[in-house]
């Protein structure tokens, strides 16, 4: 049986639904098969075992806000270098996400689609059952997988608080 909140997000004001066990700061991050933009199946925390993690996910990397919130995740993270990994999960599939990397030449966020099944979504809590899309949300994730800060954008067409999601990430490298 799935979980669903309701009223905890909107579009445009209305409320939508969100599909899934809600991840908590204080919860074990849950390891989710998504598709990296090679097609390549990848385990974003299996695969950057014992580095911080960002995860911020989106409904499209082809909408303006979502893409300016990555662009300034982007920007903000290169404090980090290499201490961090940082991953942005969407539903758009793997071509588009390539394709946006290039022509904004970024190349220090790991791009991620659940487009295959939702299964991202749903374990995690941000499947939004009205538009088959993720909820716009930011996590810290510490080297032990533990989530230390997160952030359920309440409005999908609003960004988030991003000095507050950069001041977690650094409580953790």
């Amino acid at each position: 049986m799935s979980v669903t909140n309701t009223g905890t997000i909107t579009f445009h004001g209305q409320s939508m639904t969100l599909v899934g066990l809600k991840l908590k700061v204080g919860d074990r991050a849950r390891d989710v098969r998504v598709t990296g933009i090679d097609l390549s199946p990848v385990l974003p925390l299996a695969a950057s075992e014992g580095k911080a993690r960002l995860f911020m996910t989106l409904p499209s990397i082809d909408t303006s806000v979502c893409s300016m919130e990555t662009k300034k995740f982007s920007d903000a993270i290169q404090e980090f270098g290499q201490a961090i990994a940082a991953f942005v999960v969407s539903a758009d599939l793997p071509f588009a996400q390539q394709r946006w990397c290039l022509a904004e030449g970024i190349n220090n966020l790991t791009m991620l689609s659940d487009y295959r099944a939702m299964d991202f979504a749903r374990s995690w809590g941000l499947l939004i059952s009205e538009l088959g899309l993720l909820a716009r949300a930011v996590y810290v994730v510490n080297p032990d997988s533990i989530v230390t800060y997160c952030e359920i954008v309440p409005e999908i067409t609003a960004e988030p608080n991003y000095e507050a999601a950069i001041a977690a990430l650094r409580a953790v490298v």
